[in-house]
């Protein structure tokens, strides 16, 4: 398993995830409030993991310029179909990796992560990108599923049966604290870590931290 067929992976359900429903449609509508309360009209965005593009093209519209990526071309397609549908003149989405943008080439205001950190397959070094990519002070936002905190079943035997056969992609394993601690020592300040869920136990903290 690779960062490649993580790509393929994505690539494959990418019209199946696009239309499947959001299961907390109000926890999700929250995220969205308290973000776009974070953002300003000046500001640069760059969202990682965008999927179909349904967050960008509800936040774009917001601010200056929105940057967004995922690992997966299918994905990208998606969200480019919806874009011209509805077009946003801010928004660009583009098939790439945090690790694949340049620091130098534009220092972003916020960077968003949702539904993504989990994901990524070397956590402290893509958090340290992060932050190479934010401009002074600036923002990152995110809302990551902490594998750790789910049921043990889940995470010891179903993921890892379902990865082996590749109805899965990869998904590291830490808890919250863990987490925390992860940003902290990439070079972040928490300012807040909130629950956003509407129904049931949530192991989706919302975390807002500033760039030291």
């Amino acid at each position: 398993m690779s960062t490649a067929s993580d790509a393929r992976f994505w690539d494959r359900t990418s019209r199946k995830y696009a239309a499947g429903a959001v299961a907390d449609q109000a926890g999700y509508e929250r995220t969205l409030e308290r973000t776009r309360a974070l953002l300003g009209p000046s500001h640069r965005v760059l969202e990682l993991g965008c999927g179909t593009g349904t967050t960008a093209l509800r936040l774009a519209g917001d601010v200056q310029a929105y940057l967004a990526t995922d690992i997966s071309a299918g994905m990208i397609a998606v969200a480019n179909e919806k874009h011209a549908a509805r077009p946003i003149a801010a928004l660009v989405f583009r098939t790439a990796t945090a690790e694949a943008l340049t620091p130098e080439a534009a220092e972003f205001n916020a960077v968003l992560g949702f539904n993504y950190l989990h994901l990524v397959r070397d956590l402290p070094g893509t958090l340290r990108r992060i932050h190479a990519l934010l401009a002074a002070e600036g923002l990152f936002i995110s809302k990551t599923p902490c594998v750790g905190e789910m049921n043990p079943l889940i995470r010891l035997a179903l993921l890892p049966a379902m990865r082996a056969i590749g109805k899965a992609p990869y998904a590291g394993v830490f808890r919250a604290a863990d987490l925390g601690q992860h940003i902290r020592a990439a070079g972040f300040d928490i300012l807040a870590t909130e629950s956003h869920a509407t129904k049931g136990d949530d192991s989706r903290p919302y975390i807002v931290a500033r760039k030291r």
